[in-house]
């Protein structure tokens, strides 16, 4: 082949005798002969590409024994896909990310459980099923893997030198760093500081005047990232042991106001619980500020499965943002329909959806009627809601729902008489007036009424006005949506994440339930769940001896009603008007992470004597972090008098830390993680050190990390939960905690165990799996079942078969609780501020600030005549913006505006130019882009760093410059607002009081 090759090479002579004229004779003859000029190729038809894993010739299946081909997760995204990585055995380095065929996020059909690994790899080559079987990894996944071999990564505890934020460290050994946190002290020169053992008092109040807050050990905060696998253990075990309510996510800065809207839907505020389409089979979606497969959850998989059905399906799909995306392309023809919209004002655009289709009787009748779970299984439905019940409109009980012990009565559609919800199959639907009950009368609506009322408030023209979208396209879209049966579909994210996202989550969901389509084929789905692993048929890795139970108000007044406090209820007592309140508080909300430090600083529910972060970056992702939260946190005397940081790199918020703990990277951690939506099955996603952890060590070897961290920390306080007898096994028999696989291999076991076990793993499939040196902590921690665990291991989680997806046109797995068309704990919960009581159901809402005050009256458009909205890029990632990888893909950001409006303002493709808001400003190179709304300009989210690697560090003297190419793009959120409502606060959903990033009005000038 060689041979032939370069005998039709030499036979061009004509190539080299053209390249002479050019100076490049000597090179190309050097090509056109395969010889060779500087540095030798490793070989001469391949060159420098990096040998494969595996061979398959004739049907003799080899591996490369210079490699390791271990599963494991990408952490690249908030997706968090099974993969498998290629390891160099010699420098037991990365080299190549590949997807997971078992994983359902990374394929799609996934191979089967059962399948050998062997068999695995043979069927991914040219002569197995690869085009079915194909798994693949997105240009994140294909990256940020270089993050563990950053120059600017911590791999020794540090400690800083000088003022908080000067950057200056010195590093210090990891026994004192603990012991100096733990016993506090003058510690920096600047006065004492109380350590983590006088915070933990679990008897005396943390404040005297409220002691239903709870003890002082509620000083103690924890602000950690998403769910990447190690949270549990830092909640359960750590946060629970030292007896403090305050850990939050980064849900708030991220996508809490479609996660609290739907948990609305849902009716639960405890688990939060979620639906996405079934893209596989949905004949029509409606996306809302969400383009599928660069924005939402899970990003590739959705962005796939959207891809295949409008290829090989039938699927419509309308995306309605203010940014065309990347969802809607000339390529699919009339399938892709975008309709632009104003940021903010997608809440007019889906009630106006919601008022025709009541108006006109396109939902279905008898499916919003069933008024019961019975009566859902009588009539062969997969899901119900409470359409039907009775809210009170009476002064006394106002918002409830009536019932009779704990059963909601309806109507009977029959006879029209009240009866208990349970014993009618079809109730009436729209009703208001008065009934009569037992004797009372009541003056009541339906739940379906009250949502017809708030639907019906404003006229289709004022809608239509609000949103920017013709009546025309509503009732085009409305009918559309409606005629498809049960398999239309609806979705929405971070789009929503602005003052009245809550509440449009709440109506985009909404639009589901008129049809129906809960838990149908082709409708909308909540997940197929996992197998069990914390909690599980081997151990409870949750439970042990001296827990301890939590209580008192959280630092960021969720999860509580305001009316519970002393304060409310003293003013009541002297006959004041009890509102408004210090602060709001959210009742209905899990968590809020942009309001530890603000309350914190104003003492209200109290002050914060120690924080924790875990690769948290709050101040980035916070609008207006940089402007309204960072003189809070520089100044210790402030809001947080002892700040750690579990950081890997030293981020925006890290910065400002008083200890940063070196944490591990990616594919040297451990974890489980679930998918968050879009998926049918059951699956668990494991991750284990796949590479040895580069940083320092504790004197038992194990690498300074969050867990080995949080375990010599609790075992420093002796915390329950920690070191001898710590773990429980079902069969009574207590086991250590003081490594991380102590923990892990037993959440595996469980997951290997659950239900039918999984067989066990052959030797020669733990070869293949790279994963035989865990062979001896197996076979100590799991015993007889180490082999099952291994074969979980060696597929990188549990997957239920694809097979399992389905049933009949039902989904297999099914969200169980009713759809709240009207929830009550909603309906009845009150605006701690003004004392307003919230719609139990979705209603129209201006943007607005906290006590009602709207931004039209706030924001003139003669000043601010533009408005700002982020996009979520389909490539950065904010926590992975230290991978150089991603930025030779993407290397920066603009600021991207519509021509006709650039030319509207005299601007030019590539000015550089300042976009301002009331409170805040940020700079960046203006990009002309067709498909932005002509009202608007967008920033694609994640760059624009004012830390991890973008600025100096200096650490025990020596400094490591930082790099310009991370300071690079827009920082989108200096845009942020205050919210002049409350008393220092940012601007936050009215309701839920997730932060607003999206819709705020802005100018532009040019720079220059």
């Amino acid at each position: 082949m060689q041979n032939s090759r370069r005998k039709f090479l030499l036979g061009s002579g004509a190539i080299v005798a053209a390249a002479s004229v050019a100076g490049y004779k000597e090179t190309l003859g050097a090509v056109a002969t395969l010889s060779d000029k500087g540095e030798r190729a490793k070989d001469s038809i391949y060159f420098n590409s990096p040998q494969p894993e595996y061979s398959l010739l004739n049907k003799q299946f080899k591996t490369n024994e210079d490699f390791k081909i271990v599963p494991t997760t990408c952490i690249g995204c908030t997706t968090q896909c099974g993969v498998r990585i290629k390891v160099d055995k010699k420098t037991d380095k990365v080299v190549r990310v590949l997807g997971n065929p078992y994983n359902l996020l990374s394929t799609n059909p996934w191979l089967p459980y059962n399948t050998s690994i062997k068999d695995s790899y043979k069927t991914l080559s040219q002569t197995g099923n690869f085009e079915t079987y194909r798994s693949n990894v997105c240009a994140r996944g294909n990256s940020v893997f270089d993050k563990i071999y950053a120059e600017n990564r911590v791999l020794k505890p540090l400690k800083r030198v000088g003022k908080r934020g000067e950057n200056k460290w010195k590093e210090i050994d990891i026994d004192e760093l603990i012991s100096e946190i733990v016993n506090g002290g003058d510690l920096f020169g600047e006065g004492m500081v109380k350590g983590l053992k006088d915070v933990r008092d679990l008897n005396t109040p943390i404040n005297p005047k409220e002691p239903s807050f709870g003890p002082k050990s509620n000083g103690l905060c924890c602000i950690g990232t998403t769910h990447e696998g190690r949270t549990m253990p830092m909640v359960h075990r750590f946060m629970m042991s030292f007896g403090s309510v305050n850990y939050s996510g980064h849900t708030s800065i991220c996508g809490l106001s479609m996660r609290a809207g739907e948990a609305a839907f849902l009716g639960d505020f405890k688990k939060y619980p979620h639906l996405k389409p079934d893209f596989e089979n949905t004949k029509y979606l409606l996306s809302i500020g969400t383009p599928p497969g660069q924005a939402g959850n899970p990003f590739k998989r959705q962005g796939k499965l959207l891809s295949s059905a409008r290829t090989d399906g039938d699927i419509e799909y309308t995306i309605v943002s203010p940014m065309q995306g990347n969802s809607d392309t000339i390529a699919v023809g009339g399938k892709s329909n975008w309709i632009p919209i104003i940021p903010g004002t997608d809440l007019a655009f889906t009630m106006g959806l919601l008022q025709i289709i009541i108006n006109n009787k396109l939902y279905n009748e008898k499916y919003l009627s069933m008024p019961s779970a019975k009566a859902m299984k009588a009539l062969h439905e997969p899901s119900w809601t409470n359409a039907s019940h009775l809210v009170i409109q009476d002064k006394e009980g106002f918002g409830k729902i009536l019932k009779d012990k704990n059963v909601p009565l309806v109507i009977d559609s029959k006879d029209h008489t009240v009866k208990s919800s349970h014993d009618v199959l079809q109730a009436v639907l729209d009703y208001q007036g008065s009934i009569t009950y037992q004797g009372k009368t009541y003056q009541v609506k339906t739940a379906f009424n009250d949502l017809k009322t708030n639907a019906n408030d404003m006229s289709l023209d004022a809608y239509s006005k609000e949103c920017g979208v013709s009546v025309e396209k509503m009732q085009e879209v409305a009918k559309k949506f409606t005629s498809f049966g049960r398999q239309a579909s609806v979705d929405c994210h971070g789009g929503t994440m602005h003052t009245t996202g809550f509440y449009t989550s709440y109506s985009v969901m909404m639009l589901g339930a008129m049809i129906g389509n809960l838990n149908y084929k082709g409708g909308m789905s909540s997940g197929g769940g996992a197998y069990k692993d914390f909690v599980g048929s081997q151990y409870n890795l949750y439970a042990y001896k001296g827990k301890v139970k939590l209580r008192g108000a959280r630092m960021d007044r969720a999860r509580r009603p305001y009316e519970s406090t002393n304060e409310y209820k003293e003013k009541v007592a002297k006959g004041e008007n009890p509102y408004p309140a210090k602060d709001n508080w959210f009742p209905f909300t899990n968590a809020l992470e942009s309001e530890f430090i603000t309350s914190s600083f104003k003492g209200y529910p109290y002050k914060m004597d120690a924080l924790i972060t875990f690769n948290s970056n709050f101040m980035y992702g916070t609008p207006g972090g940089e402007n309204h939260i960072k003189e809070l946190i520089k100044d210790p005397k402030k809001a947080v008098p002892l700040f750690v940081a579990i950081d890997p790199f030293i981020n925006e918020s890290s910065v400002y830390a008083d200890y940063i703990i070196p944490d591990s990277v990616l594919y040297e951690t451990w974890g489980v993680v679930h998918a968050w939506a879009a998926y049918q099955t059951k699956i668990n996603t494991l991750r284990f050190p796949a590479v040895k952890p580069r940083q320092a060590t504790f004197k038992n070897g194990e690498p300074i990390e969050m867990l080995s961290f949080i375990i010599a920390l609790g075992k420093k306080m002796n915390l329950p939960g920690f070191g001898e007898n710590a773990i429980q096994g079902t069969d009574g028999k207590l086991y250590p905690f003081d490594k991380a696989e102590d923990f892990y291999l037993r959440a595996f076991e469980n997951i290997a165990m659950d239900g039918t076990p999984v067989p066990d793993a052959t030797d020669e499939e733990i070869k293949l799996a790279g994963i035989e040196q865990y062979i001896p902590s197996l076979k100590k921690i799991c015993k007889e079942n180490w082999r099952k665990t291994a074969y979980v291991m060696a597929r990188g989680g549990r997957y239920e078969d694809f097979e399992k997806s389905y049933d009949g046109d039902f989904t297999s797995h099914r969200y169980q609780k009713p759809i709240q068309i009207y929830n009550e704990k909603l309906g009845t919960s009150k605006n701690a501020l003004n004392g307003v009581q919230h719609s139990g159901s979705p209603k129209f809402f201006k943007q607005r600030f906290a006590t009602g005050e709207t931004y039209d009256k706030l924001f003139p458009k003669d000043q601010f005549p533009l408005v700002a909205f982020s996009y979520k890029s389909n490539v950065l990632s904010t926590p992975n913006t230290s991978s150089t990888n991603l930025k030779q893909i993407r290397y920066t950001t603009y600021v991207d505006i519509n021509p006709k409006t650039a030319q509207k303002l005299g601007l030019r493709h590539g000015d550089y130019v300042k976009v301002a808001s009331h409170d805040g400003q940020t700079e960046g190179f203006l990009r002309l882009r067709h498909g932005v709304h002509p009202d608007t300009i967008g920033v694609e989210q994640g760059d624009g760093r004012r830390a991890e690697g973008a600025i100096n560090i200096e650490i025990n003297g020596k400094v490591t410059k930082g790099l310009a190419s991370r300071r690079t793009g827009v920082y989108y959120n200096k845009l942020g607002l205050k919210d002049t409502s409350r008393n220092f606060a940012i601007a936050a959903d009215f309701a839920c009081g997730s932060s607003a990033r999206q819709a705020i009005p802005v100018n532009i000038t040019k720079i220059g």
